[in-house]
């Protein structure tokens, strides 16, 4: 069985780029009947925190990237970890460097005055005298000193490191605590992980992972390292380019399905399609199409593919994701037509739910004044008689629907000879406040007749106030 994984540390929040790496890997193992494991990576103690826990749970809720085990938490294996370092003991693949950070400043220091590329000189590697007095060692992987890793990377093709590239990692840290590129590797052996998807900048881990997967006689996972995702100007995605979080795309309106969307086609591409349900996503994706070279971010390119979405989902689902910003905007829900059905008509003309919400507010929401540039357009003198005569044929209608509000509209345009706009216009800001609506008819109907008919007596009380200033 395919198993892939995602494996976040609770340093910072959940990213987009870290959001794309559970995508790909959570499609993936969709797509084959597998499974998807969720991890936190925490052994970083001093800079992980529960807040970022959370904001990655939260983060991959919001998403509906459902895992099948997990999550996980690495700081609940030390045990298992003791018991690999000790193996590899037990195999004389590890021992005990007792370097001070002095000692390797100062190796460093002549490995690059001799133009060297700095790195370990393994000179604790054999060493079997009397450990230097009141120095807690850290524990090293004795990595091989010949012959080539060989990486068939499933995004990058075959990548080739010879081991003397490589030097002898720190697998424990002088505390005890096991460091990423040991617990990574235990991990994913004891999950039976068989794809290990993430991004490019951990491809120089790689190679020595491989190592420590072929020294505790573990099967190795195939690799698909994803390249970066960049800023508009080139440079990695950060926080200047407004990437704090991926719950801040929820605040600002839009879709989870509509932001997964975008993240696919950062690096992937199905011919010239841009929109995909999550079902087309699921059929379609394949880690062998995936693009090598990095993928800019366009907020522009994500807002348009947000406003896609709003337009084909469905009611039910586009109001569970609006209601929240109708309701922090002081409307109560209870209070007005069924959000569905508001949302239905806002859909075509919103980018995001925060502007959909501003759009929803005059359904819930009655309102102590006109928009001011559309009032003095529209709430004209000389529109008085167009809204008395709709105000006398609206208070009339037996069936409130759009079609009967339709044809009085137009009749009292035909009895005083009247373009429709005439009426419509001054109707529109009478019962919405301003000069934005859908189709006034079907708007008129979700608002309903009594705050309607409130609404254009108050209208016409502003219109008499303006003919009585003048």
């Amino acid at each position: 069985m395919i198993r892939t994984r995602f494996a976040p540390s609770p340093t910072g929040y959940l990213h987009i780029g870290g959001v794309r790496t559970a995508l790909y890997s959570w499609l993936y193992a969709k797509k084959t009947g597998g499974e998807f494991i969720l991890r936190i990576e925490d052994t970083d103690l001093e800079r992980s925190t529960e807040e970022s826990v959370n904001a990655i749970l939260e983060g991959m809720s919001w998403l509906e990237l459902d895992y099948d085990k997990g999550p996980f938490y690495q700081t609940h294996r030390f045990d298992r970890y003791k018991e690999v370092i000790q193996q590899l003991f037990d195999k004389g693949l590890a021992y005990y460097c007792y370097a001070t950070p002095e000692e390797l400043d100062e190796m460093r220091e002549a490995q690059k005055a001799a133009g060297e590329k700095p790195r370990y000189d393994g000179r604790y590697r054999e060493f079997t005298g009397e450990p230097p007095a009141g120095i807690d060692p850290v524990i090293r992987f004795k990595n091989p000193l010949d012959g080539d890793v060989i990486i068939d990377d499933i995004v990058k093709g075959q990548v080739v490191v010879n081991n003397r590239e490589l030097d002898d990692l720190i697998i424990a840290r002088s505390d005890g605590t096991p460091t990423y590129n040991l617990t990574v590797v235990v991990d994913d052996v004891d999950m039976g992980l068989t794809h290990v998807i993430r991004g490019d900048d951990h491809l120089n881990n790689t190679p020595r992972q491989i190592n420590l997967y072929k020294a505790i006689d573990a099967e190795i996972p195939k690799f698909a390292h994803i390249p970066m995702v960049l800023g508009e100007d080139g440079s990695r995605l950060s926080k200047r380019h407004g990437a704090v979080s991926v719950l801040q795309y929820k605040e600002e309106g839009f879709l989870p399905e509509a932001l997964l969307n975008y993240l696919i086609r950062l690096g992937w591409s199905h011919g010239d399609q841009e929109v995909f349900s999550i079902d087309e996503m699921i059929e379609l994706f394949d880690l062998d199409s995936v693009n090598s070279s990095p993928s800019t971010f366009d907020t522009a390119k994500l807002t348009w593919i947000n406003e896609q979405h709003i337009k084909m989902a469905k009611p039910q689902h586009l109001m569970r994701h609006l209601s929240p910003f109708v309701a922090q905007l002081g409307c109560d829900l209870s209070q007005g037509p069924d959000l569905a059905l508001v949302a239905d008509l806002l859909r075509e003309r919103a980018k995001t739910l925060v502007e959909m919400a501003n759009g929803a507010v005059y359904f819930y929401k009655d309102f102590e004044e006109f928009e001011a540039g559309a009032a003095k357009k529209h709430l004209r003198p000389a529109a008085e008689e167009a809204m008395t005569l709709l105000l006398e044929k609206l208070e009339a209608l037996t069936e409130w629907k759009a079609e009967p509000i339709h044809k009085e509209i137009n009749a009292t345009a035909e009895a005083l000879e009247v373009g429709m706009g005439k009426v419509g216009m001054p109707l529109r800001v009478a019962i919405t406040g301003g000069g934005q609506s859908p189709a006034i008819d079907q708007t008129a109907e979700l608002i309903g007749k009594d705050r309607c008919i409130a609404r254009i007596k108050m209208a016409l009380n502003f219109i008499a106030e303006r003919k009585a200033a003048q």
